[in-house]
């Protein structure tokens, strides 16, 4: 939600046992060192939790770089943080449609931008029925954002792809062209069309296409 200087928050909470994408292991989320058990080291009235979290990088709200997709791809630590903070932002709003096709982002300025593709399917967010049928782009589209060299494309879908088929032609060609793709957002219904800074920050792993982020943006006052 929108916050008093102007932050919103398009991250989903994530938590022991969340199912983020259908066949792949909720995130165990539990101490590795409990504050009952931390009792027994520090002095007396000193106590300290220490958390241990299993799980697999697509996990929450998530970004993906050339990696994931391309063995010779940059990774999570040879991105430059410029391409992750404060870009210039745009929401297309894609809402009650299935297969976004390239009419959504003609005729839009959407070069050197992100490009945040609202579908409002982050309302089914934690349910069977976010799995099915989710909104995705079409390649052409994506072929089209590639060649307006945008900078990120988010959605808060299930997938960018059509899941139906083994294909992912969407990641193929953005992540060819070293464009980031931000999956699982919500909130996007609180954006204005222009007027904003995206933000999505990963930990800097080496080897990792994909991580859980912080999404945000500052809306320009």
């Amino acid at each position: 939600m929108k916050t008093n200087n102007d932050l919103i928050d398009l991250s989903h909470t994530i938590f022991d046992g969340l199912v983020t994408y259908k066949g792949l292991p909720a995130p165990v989320i539990c101490d590795y060192l409990s504050r009952e058990e931390s009792k027994k080291i520090y002095e007396e009235g000193t106590q300290f939790q220490i958390g241990k979290i299993e799980m697999v990088a697509n996990t929450g709200t998530y970004i993906d770089c050339p990696f994931h997709r391309y063995a010779d791809g940059k990774d999570l630590s040879e991105v430059e943080l410029k391409n992750f903070v404060d870009l210039d932002a745009i929401t297309i709003k894609a809402k009650d449609v299935t297969e976004i096709e390239l009419k959504y982002f003609e005729r839009k300025n959407v070069e050197n931008r992100a490009v945040l593709v609202y579908t409002d399917w982050a309302k089914h967010w934690n349910t069977e029925k976010y799995f099915e049928n989710h909104p995705y782009l079409t390649k052409e589209a994506a072929e089209y954002l590639r060649d307006q060299k945008v900078k990120l494309v988010g959605i808060d879908s299930y997938n960018i792809d059509n899941t139906k088929h083994n294909s992912r032609p969407v990641h193929t060609v953005l992540l060819a062209s070293e464009i980031l793709i931000v999956e699982h957002m919500c909130n996007l219904d609180k954006l204005p069309e222009n007027g904003y800074t995206f933000s999505a920050v990963p930990p800097k792993f080496k080897g990792v296409g994909t991580f859980p982020v912080r999404a945000f943006v500052k809306v320009n006052k």
